[in-house]
């Protein structure tokens, strides 16, 4: 990056950054680190941050994470426009990634854990949820008519289940499904036998000593999709 460039995306950010606070005096250069991150699915610490002010320089994937956040763009200066339904994230909140769509009758491939840029769009909500939760979207009827396709599911992998829950889980191939979790038993390895029951009687129980599976996360947050076409 040319110096002259990074002079100016120095003087920019600082101004931004500034006017963002203005709005919220709890805004922090720590939580501007952490948005960015949960922004984008790559790390970024307050050093990182730090340096961008210090220096101007940086990668060239965080110039629109920072635009969308401070509303400004850092190369050209001009304000970020917004959609009037958009808005900024608020102080206790976060985004969270909507990683994949999770069959909910057979089990399709998955991406677990998500990596940086994973994501095909976010959803806000409170910040109450591990580092790593993640939002799935339902496809099939087999969760019907608890959960419909199009419905949203936060997902925590730092929570265990307890019977009655609702998870995603996969098996040794990546394919995932989302179902109700219900303890069997325990296996002579001390390990739990647990069945995975769609509420659909149409589609079958899954079990894990019979198909190997594994809880990826569970269910903290159902959102619905009340609009079909």
């Amino acid at each position: 990056m040319l110096d002259n460039t990074a002079d100016s995306i120095k003087t920019r950010l600082a101004s931004a950054f500034d006017a963002w606070k203005d709005e919220d005096r709890t805004r922090t250069k720590k939580l501007f680190a952490e948005m960015c991150e949960q922004s984008l699915g790559s790390p970024c610490t307050p050093q990182t941050v730090n340096g961008w002010f210090k220096t101007g320089r940086m990668d060239k994937k965080w110039l629109a994470v920072v635009a969308s956040i401070l509303g400004v763009d850092l190369l050209t200066g001009e304000r970020t426009k917004f959609d009037e339904n958009v808005r900024r994230v608020p102080a206790g909140m976060r985004q969270y990634p909507v990683i994949s769509h999770i069959q909910a009758g057979s089990l399709t491939e998955i991406s677990n854990p998500y990596g940086p840029g994973d994501g095909f769009d976010v959803e806000v909500g409170e910040d109450d949820a591990s580092r790593w939760a993640f939002f799935l979207e339902i496809k099939g009827d087999s969760m019907q008519p608890e959960f419909r396709p199009g419905d949203r599911v936060l997902i925590d992998p730092e929570i265990a289940p307890s019977p009655g829950d609702y998870v995603a889980a996969r098996n040794t191939k990546r394919e995932a499904t989302f179902k109700r979790y219900r303890v069997r038993g325990i296996n002579e390895m001390g390990h739990e036998i647990f069945e995975l029951v769609p509420l659909n009687e149409d589609y079958p129980v899954l079990r894990s000593d019979e198909r190997h599976l594994t809880v990826i996360g569970t269910m903290i947050e159902h959102r619905r999709k009340y609009r079909r076409k």
